[in-house]
């Protein structure tokens, strides 16, 4: 078990740093001079070259990967070109938006994808069945953005019953609330159609073994033997999809932060991509890349946790 977990950490720590010299080097051969544009084509080479100075953009570029990856070890990615403030800030001020959105988006999946997962598994070959995955092909299908846009058009603009867009801040819980239901349910609708259909699999596969066939015999009831057998064996493939589908979900904010106007760190990518603020992109996307990889090293142990059997000593 200690050997299971010290190699899942080894590996993880080792893909981070492959993450963070990829997104560093990509980064920076990126075509463009920053300097350009703060200052402007107009700019003269002197000024050009203070402004590279002061950012360290005149250093080898083996130098400067080392002090941005150390300074990122102690929350220091630099200062962002546009705002002036260091990138952390503007993190650690976006970060209470594009987060509660997410964990938002999570819960709204886990409760549609295992409703309609289970309910149609229930229900094998029979219309219920049917249309679960006539509705989730139709989730797999549409574009998150556009789905978005229609929930606009329904609930705010028509209906007025949440707001088109904004965030008005936590100061006021339930007015923060209602304005991440519509990006969030645009978010989980597309993400739960993928869960469900996996759910549905995963389940039939188990009710078909001969153990679960053996506790309907014995007297159980099909929702006592869903709970106590079915469920709990169904979980590893489902427990994949989730650590990944949460990934997806933090990164997915990226587009819906846009439709919906959020100050989150989906906008705040494309605002410092269009304004070339290199320190800010670097340090935003090694953020999402991290997310990715922790997800992933979350399902490792979700595993561990969920099958006694990768707790067990292998057999020589």
């Amino acid at each position: 078990m200690i050997r299971l977990l010290a190699t899942r950490i080894s590996t993880l720590i080792a893909t981070l740093a492959v993450v963070s010299a990829l997104v560093f080097g990509v980064m920076n051969a990126l075509p463009g001079d920053p300097t350009l544009v703060i200052l402007g084509i107009d700019s003269t080479p002197d000024a050009q070259a203070a402004l590279r100075a002061r950012f360290g953009l005149d250093a080898p570029l083996g130098e400067r990967y080392l002090a941005w990856i150390g300074g990122a070890l102690t929350g220091d990615f630099g200062e962002s070109y546009s705002f002036s403030v260091p990138v952390s800030e503007l993190i650690a001020e976006r970060l209470p938006v594009t987060l509660p959105l997410a964990l938002l988006a999570m819960v709204l999946t886990g409760i549609a994808a295992l409703a309609l997962g289970v309910g149609a598994a229930l229900h094998h070959g029979r219309p219920g069945d049917w249309a679960a995955m006539t509705l989730s092909q139709f989730g797999i299908a549409v574009p998150a953005f556009w789905l978005a846009i229609l929930l606009v058009l329904l609930f705010a603009v028509h209906l007025r019953w949440l707001p088109p867009g904004g965030f008005p801040g936590w100061d006021d819980p339930l007015a923060a609330l209602r304005a991440l239901i519509l990006p969030a349910t645009a978010l989980a609708l597309v993400q739960s159609a993928i869960l469900a259909r996996v759910t549905r699999s995963s389940i039939l596969e188990v009710m078909r073994l001969d153990f679960a066939r053996t506790a309907r015999a014995k007297g159980l009831s099909r929702g006592q033997t869903m709970r106590r057998h079915v469920l709990p064996n169904a979980l590893i493939p489902i427990v994949t999809i989730v650590g990944l589908q949460f990934a997806n979900l933090v990164t997915g904010t990226i587009v819906i932060e846009n439709v919906f106007y959020l100050p989150g760190l989906g906008r705040l990518i494309l605002q410092s991509i269009t304004n070339r603020d290199l320190f800010t992109v670097q340090a935003l996307v090694l953020f999402f890349a991290t997310v990715v990889v922790l997800a992933n090293f979350l399902v490792d142990l979700a595993y561990i946790l969920v099958d006694p059997r990768l707790r067990r000593p292998a057999a020589r």
